[in-house]
């Protein structure tokens, strides 16, 4: 089993915008850091464009450690980020998708990887809905 994570950040424009571009580009360096630090060294994390992150989770033994994995995402993100001397606070939503029970191509699960993400934004942000499941992220 794999899993495909989907990891938005939520309101990452006003960093931008009160800080500048800089301070954003920081903050962005730590969130794949712990992002990093939240999954195992077998898994990938990448940046897929603006504040925008994919997390695969390959040979899964259960549904519920994919759970876990986005939980412990969505909680390592809500911590204050020291950066150019401010203490910066973000979250995220995080959308899940599983090989082969939500898809068999890359592109079936990203689309229900977004879906689900999509739906924990709709949920009211900081988020996580994998599988069609939400719970407070």
């Amino acid at each position: 089993m794999v899993a495909v994570l989907l990891v938005d950040l939520d309101r990452f424009k006003p960093i931008n915008d009160s800080y500048g571009h800089a301070v954003g580009d920081e903050v962005l360096k730590s969130i794949a850091f712990r992002l990093k630090d939240s999954v195992r060294s077998s898994d990938t994390v990448a940046r897929i464009g603006g504040d925008e992150f994919v997390v695969v989770l390959d040979t899964l033994r259960s549904t519920e450690h994919a759970d876990r994995v986005a939980q412990s995402i969505g909680a390592s993100l809500s911590k204050p980020f020291p950066v150019s001397g401010n203490q910066i606070t973000i979250s995220a939503s995080v959308g899940l998708a599983l090989y082969p029970a939500h898809g068999m191509a890359v592109q079936s699960l990203i689309k229900k990887a977004d879906q689900a993400m999509y739906q924990a934004k709709v949920g009211g942000r900081e988020n996580a809905n994998p599988g069609g499941r939400s719970f407070a992220a």
